[in-house]
């Protein structure tokens, strides 16, 4: 078991830099699942070899895209492994995906019912609607998904007000008042000097990243960090170098190495050292170890971009993300990144710092300069959910929200952890990410949480390690306490009928244990 605890830590012998634990366990797989996993694997993998087999002397039906006959000179269209993985083993469980909902994604949500005739090649709509499932895979962290109260009511009248499509740029006739105040609330939420809002967030990333880097410069990268992440890094053109999972040893060593041997063949000095980190990691439920970036970023002159989508909203005593969860100054970031998708219940994503920096964006951004404007209904719905967190809407409502939500998650992850399944993840992300490993377990789990009206998300390779399939759990402060023991008992059914309790070091019982409600007094406001 992997466990690390930062209370007493200090990096570099320095001050200490965490004024609050910090708990993270990635138990280890126990190697009897590891080898039967890929034993699964290589039996998947022999009997899809065979089904080619078939499929090529026609005696099986091929189903998906292949290469005609007069092309099969040409270079491929399709990749080898990754066309054969979804066609043998991807399709066995495509029906855990894509499901098609009716409803506003809340706590509970009503699903279209479909069935295959051919072994999820194809669905068919039955008709009916499954209603009520409890949803525990929406990123509805604050449960602002909703149709009903004031967010809503705004979001409508602004509809009858300004329409639904601006058919602009800013730069051009797309820019609305509203643009202007919801860009002014971000900046005054996030404590900086500026902020630049896009209508999409893995444009935020992709688009914005080769504005601040290009060739000439490093980019050192989080292994686990998000695929608009990657993009953004690749289309830069600069040098990429990727770091260990939240490893600040591996970050230290490219950080020195960068200095002291600079470019490659010219050993001429990096033009900028730019270091890419998320807050909470989504297939992971990590939280990055920011007092110890900043510290590094800060002794060698590196700059910090930091992708707050899944930790805004959902992270620190006023739900303002993973600086405000470490009690950190915002101007110790250089580039603040983050999402209007999750928390706040809207769309696309912003990029908040220094009023120079902002400036630069909105000329050289491509997002900035080319996408068409934010919806206004969007807009508002980010602008009236902003300000419920802030409590400038005259309510308590937004506060007491941050704290259902890290009530919530504590009593989440506690309870699966005593049931004795592998649980990765900092101890107060709301990212729950439960191992799975097997491949037949997959579909298996959700299928069997479905049946029992619990709409859970469970991931496998590309998105995870080939070995390390998981299911992953997304708390919202919309959960109730009946809702989470009534998941949890399903959870505990369907891990005992799978045998999915991997976990050798499970805490006893503690049912009479009340929630402590001083979660966040350590830290300031």
């Amino acid at each position: 078991t992997y466990a690390f605890s930062a209370q007493h830590t200090s990096y570099n012998g320095g001050l200490g830099l965490y004024n609050r634990p910090f708990n993270e366990s990635f138990e280890e797989t126990p190697l009897l699942v590891a080898v039967l996993t890929y034993m699964g694997y290589g039996i998947l993998t022999i009997f899809g070899y065979l089904r080619d087999f078939l499929r090529d002397w026609k005696i099986e039906r091929c189903h998906i895209a292949r290469e005609r006959e007069e092309q099969r000179d040409f270079v491929p269209l399709y990749q080898d492994f990754e066309n054969f993985y979804t066609r043998n083993l991807y399709m066995r469980i495509r029906d855990s995906w894509n499901r098609p909902i009716c409803s506003v994604p809340g706590a509970k949500v009503d699903l279209v019912e479909r069935v295959s005739h051919d072994y999820n090649w194809t669905f068919d709509y039955t008709g009916r609607v499954v209603g009520g499932v409890i949803n525990m895979g929406s990123y509805n962290y604050l449960g602002f998904a909703e149709n009903t109260g004031y967010c809503a009511e705004a979001a409508a009248e602004v509809t009858m007000k300004y329409g639904v499509g601006v058919a602009s740029t800013r730069q051009e006739m797309g820019n609305l008042d509203r643009h202007e105040e919801m860009e002014a609330l971000v900046a005054k939420f996030l404590g900086v000097e500026s902020a630049i809002a896009f209508g999409m967030g893995f444009a935020t990333n992709s688009m914005n990243i080769p504005a601040l880097s290009g060739k000439g410069c490093l980019i050192l990268s989080d292994e686990l960090n998000h695929a608009s992440l990657v993009l953004g890094a690749r289309l830069s053109g600069s040098t990429i170098r990727v770091f260990k999972h939240n490893n600040m040893q591996s970050l230290e060593k490219m950080l020195r190495d960068a200095i002291v041997h600079g470019q490659p063949r010219t050993h001429r000095p990096w033009k900028k050292i730019l270091i890419l980190v998320e807050g909470i990691y989504s297939m992971e439920g990590s939280i990055v170890r920011l007092p110890e970036v900043i510290a590094l970023k800060k002794r060698f002159g590196a700059y910090l971009y930091l992708d707050e989508a899944h930790s805004i909203g959902a992270l620190g005593p006023a739900g303002r993300g993973v600086v405000d969860y470490f009690g950190l100054d915002p101007r110790d970031v250089d580039v603040m990144m983050g999402t209007f998708t999750k928390s706040f219940g809207a769309a696309g994503g912003y990029i908040g710092g220094r009023r120079e920096l902002i400036d630069y964006l909105r000329v050289h951004s491509h997002s900035a300069v080319y996408a068409t404007s934010m919806s206004p209904p969007v807009v508002e719905q980010i602008i009236t959910s902003m300000k419920c967190i802030m409590g400038e809407d005259g309510t308590t409502l937004g506060r007491e929200r941050v704290k259902r939500l890290a009530e919530n998650t504590v009593y989440f992850r506690r309870k699966m952890t005593e049931m004795g399944f592998i649980i990765y993840g900092n101890s107060d992300s709301p990212v729950v990410p439960m191992m799975l490993y097997l491949p037949a377990k997959i579909g298996a789990f959700g299928r069997e949480m479905l049946k029992r009206n619990i709409g859970v998300v469970v991931v496998g390779f590309p998105a995870t390690p080939i070995i390390e399939s998981r299911a992953r759990f997304c708390i919202s402060a919309a959960h109730t306490k009946d809702m989470l023991d009534t998941a949890l008992c399903v959870i505990s059914e369907v891990g005992d009928l799978l045998q999915v309790k991997y976990s050798r070091h499970r805490r006893l019982p503690s049912l009479d244990r009340a929630f402590d409600h001083s979660i966040y007094d350590e830290i300031q406001d």
